[in-house]
């Protein structure tokens, strides 16, 4: 299970058999604060916001999975700005059982296509 590309997820838009969290603050989340090389500011449709520190402050599996909320079986994607983070939230959330991967290209690579949806929209 490798990292999901931008076409995989465009796809997934929509669909409830998945869950896309976003692992940003919530300042980036709410397109109030973010990076200033990206076009827009906000977060991709149908994402749940859990930034990385809550995560982080887990202290074992249990901790992720009450956090968390969802059956392990379900399969999980992560995105932040650039991946680096949700690579980490990744880790977490594979480590408490969960089918998780990667969206590398993150918020960074989503806001350059404006063809794709953003909430808040500009």
């Amino acid at each position: 299970m490798g990292d999901v590309t931008l076409d995989e997820l465009r796809s997934w838009l929509g669909r409830d058999d998945f869950v896309l969290l976003d692992v940003r603050g919530p300042l980036e989340f709410e397109g109030v604060a973010g990076a200033r090389c990206d076009p827009r500011q906000g977060h991709i449709p149908g994402a749940v916001n859990l930034p990385l520190e809550r995560l982080l402050e887990c202290r074992n599996p249990t901790d992720v999975r009450a956090l968390v909320s969802v059956p392990e079986e379900t399969e999980i994607v992560a995105y932040c700005h650039s991946g680096n983070r949700s690579g980490v939230a990744v880790h977490i959330l594979q480590a408490a059982g969960y089918r998780a991967r990667n969206y590398v290209g993150s918020w960074h690579e989503w806001s350059r296509d404006p063809e794709l949806p953003g909430e808040p929209p500009p």
